[in-house]
């Protein structure tokens, strides 16, 4: 469900009718611009989709006399519409009012351009309506990759974030990370609004991150680029050593490179994680060290 009045907040846009019907149970972020409607043609009329009244259905309507107005206005507004946005700072006429304050559907003004105001409706929406899921682990921007650590409570999670805030990196979530994919391959994190800038260190408490580091050290989302799963190092597993095969986890639908970081007193969990974001950047760039290694070792013929 999306809310009208976070929609209306999130666009800026003014609001010149109201509607008691304050969320709408729109499936597409798509929108729709009635230039055929008003013209009589309904086959295929996405009416539950968002109005976007344009330049060239005002100057349509603006040509129509008040009487041919408020008929096809009438037909027009006979549909359950969302809502009904006027675009370009456009006054609307007296019989667009009537008939949105007569069916009580949400009529709004921006003073946006018309194809402006569309690429920006759609990205709200997209976000809006994308698969949503909560994980339990901390995200954080380090070197501009996504890393999110997980692994058991207790494992050292927030404290290696702690360290890489220190190093210069941003936090986006501690301990909750809210997940949505907002494309066929990319995943955004972010954090509860609730919690947000606010890290769990056991025996300190609650800490503010953007308090005590400055609002650098903080970001309000990021995509998810790599996964570290933290575990207590045990002596009876085997860990990769070499990194030939790359795994990954499904989250929504989409794969995410995921690493097994084996956690025991001395190992610096910072510069690792450091380690394996740089790494992950090598590799999008096209270079890989134990390919090269691979390709020394057995030259072809």
């Amino acid at each position: 469900m999306i809310h009208a009045r976070d929609f209306q907040q999130a666009l800026g846009l003014e609001c010149l009718v109201s509607s008691p019907y304050d969320t709408w149970d729109i499936l597409s972020p798509e929108l729709n611009r009635p230039g055929m409607q008003f013209c009589g043609f309904y086959e295929f009329f996405a009416f539950e989709r968002p109005q976007v009244i344009g330049k060239v259905e005002m100057a349509y309507l603006d040509k129509r006399t008040p009487e041919e107005r408020r008929e096809l206005l009438d037909r027009f507004f006979s549909y359950r519409i969302p809502c009904v946005i006027i675009c370009r700072g456009m006054t609307p006429p007296p019989e667009l009012l009537e008939a949105a304050e007569r069916k009580q559907v949400f009529l709004f003004a921006t003073k946006q351009v018309t194809t402006k105001f569309t690429v920006s409706a759609i990205h709200y929406l997209n976000r809006c309506l994308a698969p949503h899921i909560t994980r339990h682990g901390v995200l954080l921007d380090v070197y501009g990759v996504g890393v999110m650590l997980s692994g058991k409570s207790g494992v050292g999670k927030s404290e290696a974030a702690l360290e890489l805030v220190k190093r210069g990196h941003m936090l986006v979530a501690d301990d909750v990370v809210d997940i949505c994919r907002i494309s066929d391959d990319r995943l955004i994190g972010s954090c509860p609004e609730k919690v947000r800038h606010l890290m769990e260190i056991r025996g300190i408490g609650v800490i503010d991150i953007r308090a005590m580091f400055g609002i650098g050290a903080v970001a309000v989302s990021k995509t998810i680029d790599l996964i570290l799963e933290l575990e207590v190092w045990d002596d009876e597993k085997e860990y990769d050593r070499i990194g030939l095969e790359e795994e990954t986890v499904d989250i929504l639908g989409v794969p995410v490179p995921c690493q097994t970081i084996p956690i025991k007193p001395g190992r610096n969990l910072a510069i690792i994680v450091e380690a394996a974001a740089r790494n992950l950047s090598l590799k999008r760039s096209g270079h890989s060290a134990i390919q090269e290694l691979t390709s020394m070792a057995f030259p072809e013929a």
